[in-house]
């Protein structure tokens, strides 16, 4: 249905997440990797983090959301389609970027888990010290 129309693009990365975001002019059905928001995400939390760039920039209902996302778990994956989100709606107008970027969207979010050393049993436990 959405293959040759003209859409906005964006890439958006949190954790081990990433989303691959597309955005054409709709009516505001938002589907991720072939399934609706509703199906997708349990969590109305989650739902949530995905329209906020919608709801800030008034938005909601005039665009359709297409999503294809991977790695990470679903917070992280929530976290992604957010930012590939905003970084399309700046596509759609510069006069959005002050408001995104006022509300922390635009920025990826760095925190990610540090990974395992040798001679450790995890990123920092140590094993157990014994003296005998």
């Amino acid at each position: 249905m959405y293959e040759s129309k003209p859409y906005l693009y964006g890439t958006g990365r949190r954790k081990h997440s990433v989303a691959r975001v597309r955005v054409y002019p709709g009516t505001g059905s938002i589907t991720i990797n072939g399934r609706d928001i509703d199906d997708y995400f349990g969590l109305d939390t989650l739902k949530l983090i995905v329209r906020q760039p919608m709801a800030i920039t008034d938005t909601l209902g005039k665009y359709d959301i297409v999503c294809t996302v991977a790695g990470g778990g679903v917070a992280g994956q929530a976290g992604a389609i957010r930012h590939g989100l905003s970084r399309a709606l700046l596509q759609a107008g510069d006069e959005m970027r002050p408001i995104l970027k006022k509300a922390g969207f635009l920025t990826r979010d760095p925190r990610m888990k540090e990974r395992k050393k040798y001679g450790l049993k995890g990123a920092r436990r140590a094993p157990q010290f014994s003296k005998r």
